[in-house]
């Protein structure tokens, strides 16, 4: 199975390094020097990461056969992605890969059905589940702990606990019209 584990950034200086948009909470693992990388497009890759360093809290790698800026920029929005077996598991019990997220039932705490997760969008300060409900329509729920309390793999479902609004705009209203009384 295939896993994306960043998205290529901007060139850094002129020996070929780049910044890296991680989207893996392993990237020591992932983005480690010797890793060998197939990409979207795939006609940039496969890339074989040469080095990686932290330098003002963003991740620069640079990649075998890049040896200047003009290589590097060229690389620029191409996706990284890694061969992972589908059986494997993160450590932390927290985290959960795309593919074990992917069709799970969401609900309420309540148990009302929402719909199931569709796909995961990965932005640059959080995670979204882009959640279809039964009626076709879809709606974006943050993935956080707080909105998202519970991930039961073995039950296939996810567990949210949504602020008013999230789901239905006349809950934002009928929260707007408590506060006014």
């Amino acid at each position: 199975m295939q896993l994306v584990v960043a998205r290529i950034g901007r060139a850094h200086g002129i020996k070929g390094e780049v910044t890296v948009e991680v989207r893996t909470d392993e990237p020591e693992l992932r983005l480690a020097p010797g890793a060998v990388l197939a990409t979207e497009p795939s006609a940039t890759g496969p890339l074989t990461i040469a080095t990686g360093r932290v330098h003002s809290g963003r991740l620069l790698l640079r990649f075998e056969g890049v040896q200047d800026r003009t290589g590097a920029e060229a690389l620029r929005n191409t996706l990284l992605i890694a061969e992972v077996d589908p059986e494997e598991v993160p450590e932390d019990p927290e985290e959960f890969y795309d593919h074990q997220l992917i069709d799970l039932d969401v609900v309420t705490r309540d148990g009302t059905t929402v719909g199931r997760i569709a796909e995961i969008s990965h932005l640059p300060y959080q995670d979204l589940l882009i959640v279809r409900r039964p009626d076709g329509s879809e709606v974006l729920i943050p993935f956080v702990g707080e909105i998202v309390p519970e991930i039961d793999l073995q039950e296939q479902r996810a567990v949210i606990d949504p602020p008013p609004g999230l789901l239905d705009e006349s809950q934002v209203e009928i929260a707007a019209e408590r506060e006014d009384s």
